[in-house]
Order: C-alpha cells, then sequence, then structure tokens
C-alpha cells in the first residue's frame, strides 16, 4: 500500500515507522518541513539500535529505510497514494483544511483517516466534499509497541472502509478493532474506568494515593496503580479528556469527573514532566512513603462474622494460625471480629448483627488470594484492635507465606472492589451502547491499558451474578447513581450468560 502520513510528531514518526517496516511506502510530510528530516533521523536512529540490539538485520533496516519517503509539503501531488493518515495537532479547523487540501491533490479513491483522539470523525468528515471517504485510524503512542489500532467510521464512511482500514493494520502487525464515533472511542472510554474511581476514593479519603496504587497492583493485579499511571500520563492530559468524554456522554454520572484533579492541574501538580503529581520525583523515580511497621498483637484470637463463602473464605485464610478464628453465636470478649464485605460497609455490619463497634473491621474479600490483604477500620475502631488485626492478617497463611496488609478506612466495597467495579461497569455500558463488539472491548483494553484482563472477562472470572450483587450493594449502601447496575450486566446474571459474549439481538435474523 502507498501512504502519505501528514504530521511528523511524536505519533506521526511512530506511524511511519510501523508502517514502513510493514513492507508499506510510506510519504512523510508537515506542514513545518523542517520536522520531516527530524522525523527521518528518529527513525533512523531506532533501526541502528534494533540492528544493534539483533532485532533486525541491516538489510531489513535497508529496506525500511527505502521504503521512507520525505515530502516538502502536504499537498504535493500523488497519483498512487491509496491511503492519507492524518496526525497533526488536535484541533478540528486544521484538520477539516487539510483534508480539503488534499482532496484537491490525491485521488478520489485514495482513503482518508485522522488519527484524532478527541474529536469525532463525523464533525471532521462533515467539513469535506466527500466525507464518504473519511474513518478514524486512532493509534496509541509508543505505535511501533502499542499493538492495537481503533477503526473509527464516521456517520457518512463508506461501509466498505472500516474493513479495508482494518485489514490494512492487522497484515501490517498491529490488532484492530472497530468503534462506533464516540466521545474517546473504546480504549480511552474504558479508561475512565479506573482513573474516576480512583480519584473518589482519594477524594474521600478512603486511602492515600501510594495506598490505592499498592492495592490495585497487589490485589487487581494491575502493572502500574492509577496514580503511578496519571504521573506518568500527565494529569492535565487525563482530566481533559475525562471531562471531555463525562460531556461528551451528557454528564453521566457512571464517568463522573472529581474536583481532586480539577484543582491539582490548576495547582501544577501534573506529575513526571512537572517533578511533582501525587508523587515528588527526585532523579526521574517517585518517592513513595514507607508502610507503617507490623507491631500488633499477632496472637490475638479472631472471630469472623457472618455466613457464606466470603466468610468460609477468610476462617480458611486464618485457619492453622495461632489467631484460629473461635466459633459460637457471639464474638469472646477479647476476640477481634472480621466482618467480610461484598459491596456493603462494615458500619452496616455492625448496625445490622449488633457487633461491637469498637473491635470490628472489614476485610476485602478480593485480597484473601493476593500478596496484600485489606484491613477496613471504622471511626469507632479502637486502635490496638486495628493494629492487632493488621498483625494477624500478616501473619495468617496456611502455607506459612507472610501477607502484606494494607489499612483502608470504611467504605462500601473497599478499594479494589470499588475500582474493579468501575471498570466493569464502564466496560458493561461501552458493550451496552454497542460501541464495540465484547471480544474487541476486552482485546483493547488489554492492549491498550495494559490491564490483566478486559473488563467483561474480568467480570466473568468474578461472576456475572456476583458483579451484579457487587454493583447493587454499591448502589444500596452509597445512593450514588454512579454504581447503578448497567442493565448488560444484570440481564446476564439473571439469564445465567457470561459478560463477554454478544447473545441474541434482533439483528441476527428475520423474526
Amino acid at each position: 500500500m502507498h501512504i502519505r502520513i501528514v504530521g511528523a510528531g511524536v505519533m506521526g514518526r511512530g506511524i511511519a515507522q510501523w508502517a514502513a517496516t510493514a513492507g508499506h511506502t510510506v510519504e512523510l510530510c508537515d506542514t513545518r518541513p523542517e520536522s520531516v528530516p527530524e522525523a527521518l533521523a528518529f527513525v533512523e536512529d531506532i533501526l541502528r539500535r534494533a540492528v544493534r540490539n539483533g532485532r533486525m538485520t541491516s538489510e531489513d533496516a535497508a529496506d525500511v529505510r527505502g521504503r521512507l519517503v520525505p515530502l516538502d509539503s502536504p499537498t504535493a501531488p500523488g497519483p498512487a497514494v491509496d491511503l492519507v493518515v492524518e496526525a497533526i495537532h488536535e484541533d478540528l479547523a486544521a484538520k477539516t483544511a487539510m483534508f480539503r487540501a488534499l482532496e484537491e491533490v490525491l485521488p478520489a479513491e485514495a482513503v482518508f483517516a485522522t488519527n484524532t483522539s478527541s474529536l469525532t470523525v463525523t464533525v471532521i468528515g462533515a467539513g469535506l466534499s466527500d466525507p464518504s471517504r473519511l474513518a478514524g485510524l486512532h493509534f496509541f503512542n509508543p505505535v511501533p509497541l502499542m499493538k492495537i489500532v481503533e477503526v473509527v467510521p464516521g456517520a457518512r464512511t463508506r461501509p466498505e472502509i472500516p474493513h479495508i482500514l482494518a485489514e490494512f493494520v492487522r497484515r501490517s502487525g498491529h490488532a484492530a478493532v472497530v468503534v462506533a464515533d464516540t466521545p474517546g472511542f473504546l480504549v480511552n472510554h474504558a479508561g475512565r474506568g479506573l482513573a474516576t474511581e480512583a480519584l473518589a476514593l482519594l477524594e474521600e479519603s478512603v486511602a492515600d494515593a501510594a495506598g490505592i496504587d499498592r492495592i490495585a497492583r497487589d490485589v487487581l493485579g494491575l502493572r502500574m496503580g492509577p496514580f503511578e499511571l496519571m504521573d506518568l500520563t500527565g494529569l492535565d492530559i487525563t482530566a481533559a479528556v475525562t471531562d471531555t468524554i463525562w460531556r461528551g456522554f451528557a454528564h453521566s454520572d457512571r464517568l463522573r469527573p472529581s474536583v481532586v484533579a480539577a484543582n491539582r492541574v490548576a495547582a501544577g501538580l501534573l506529575g513526571r514532566k512537572t517533578g511533582r503529581g501525587f508523587y515528588t520525583y527526585g532523579d526521574g523515580k517517585a518517592e513513595v512513603p514507607p508502610e507503617p511497621p507490623v507491631d500488633g498483637d499477632a496472637e490475638r484470637p479472631v472471630w469472623v462474622a457472618g455466613d457464606g463463602p466470603d466468610a468460609d473464605a477468610l476462617r480458611a485464610a486464618l485457619a492453622g494460625t495461632g489467631a484460629a478464628p473461635r466459633g459460637g453465636p457471639v464474638p469472646p470478649a477479647d476476640a477481634v471480629v472480621l466482618v467480610p464485605t461484598w459491596g456493603t460497609a462494615v458500619a452496616a455490619a455492625v448496625a445490622a448483627a449488633d457487633l461491637p463497634p469498637r473491635r470490628t473491621l472489614g476485610v476485602d474479600p478480593l485480597s484473601l488470594a493476593a500478596s496484600r490483604r485489606v484491613l477496613a477500620v471504622t471511626p469507632a475502631t479502637d486502635r490496638a484492635a486495628g493494629r492487632d488485626a493488621r498483625a494477624v492478617l500478616a501473619r495468617a497463611d496456611p502455607g506459612g507465606v507472610p501477607r502484606t496488609v494494607s489499612v483502608v478506612r470504611d467504605t462500601a466495597g473497599s478499594v479494589a472492589q470499588r475500582l474493579l467495579a468501575s471498570i466493569v461497569s464502564v466496560g458493561a455500558s461501552i458493550a451496552e451502547r454497542s460501541i464495540a463488539a465484547p471480544r474487541d472491548i476486552d482485546a483493547a483494553v488489554i492492549a491498550g491499558l495494559g490491564y490483566p484482563a478486559g473488563p467483561l472477562g474480568w467480570g466473568d472470572t468474578v461472576g456475572p451474578r456476583r458483579m451484579l450483587a457487587l454493583h447493587e450493594g454499591l448502589h444500596r449502601t452509597t445512593g450514588d447513581p454512579r454504581y447503578r447496575p448497567t442493565r448488560w450486566v444484570a440481564e446476564r446474571a439473571q439469564l445465567g450468560l457470561p459478560l463477554a459474549e454478544s447473545g441474541t439481538s434482533p439483528d441476527d435474523g428475520a423474526y
């Protein structure tokens, strides 16, 4: 394929390197002609390093260089061009003007693609003489390493173009997902689940940023905690994307931004690029506050409240320790009382079961099999009881493996449950709106965000009915419409279907 890439910045040069490596002839141009040789020098350096490290032969590198063609102007004649990929700055007027100029000099059959991440493809296309030739082709940075591309048809895009672009992407070595032209498309939209809920937890003082990050990594298995990620991306970028998607979906409660982000952006606490964000950076490394030492009585007796699988799992986790849970209908006077909570708060369990408030604490069931356990304290918790409970959980492992324990403020669902509930809920709402197919939602999130599982598959691992119980518990306990269960999760839980399958729809055939 003969491709013209307009824009020689970070994204344009990355797309050029990727496409030329895949065997395509690539014309590279920019409205600033001097940026083209700079971009080609950057790609040349990447190729030299690839040869030096044995990832590419010198002959292959020379072939890639030969397929990169510098142009003096984006509007140079191009009778052989099959595809244009526009990667200039995010400005509607500039993009529209560029495509209008390209319409004058390129063949009518050439497909136009915009790499926009925040503007709608339909609106950009509305400014063209022929909007049917335009679609979105949204790459992620760094392009050669982020092996996922969103193909976004606009309202007037010809039906065959998404298929053409998806095949081009796949044959060039990346995965392609076809996504509806909605705010944030798919990956950025799905990413709001983690970011907005993490900020809500911080706003409510459930834990500090480092504490939430530790739980996200050690309990949920994320490679980076949400605040580490926001510092890396830049909080100004995260906040702008969040606000855009929230406004685009009519101020949906599920996507509601936090005042924490707006205030910190105003203060210039943007992350690594400013030296201070949720962490302070010295020599490029985050200064992470240490965790307090475990200094309680690990032999103190424990009484586990409640019945059911979560209570049984907690009792099993404590079995074989000096603080093995005692039985009986009421907790002994000297025992710490532990309550496994699922979408509910410890305070509610204290009131419902008449438990002793000063020595009753919560444990997140999600954390029982993880390297880190999560203990929740209420405003009534006796400090000695809290220290002892932490010590008990830190040593409680039938296999003799010590566990780390995070102490958080009591909240419905605790930290990991709320983060997971939001990730699954936002993913389900994307499926519910038919923005993308369920399998594409999961594939794109894993590739684009680096999660250990896609939101729907993750929900299936927990179980649709259990996920519905979590959403219902959060909604009932808080009264916040943010946690209202999606129809997607509710229907599949009620029908016994997986979250990651589309199921039957009227479009499947004539009825």
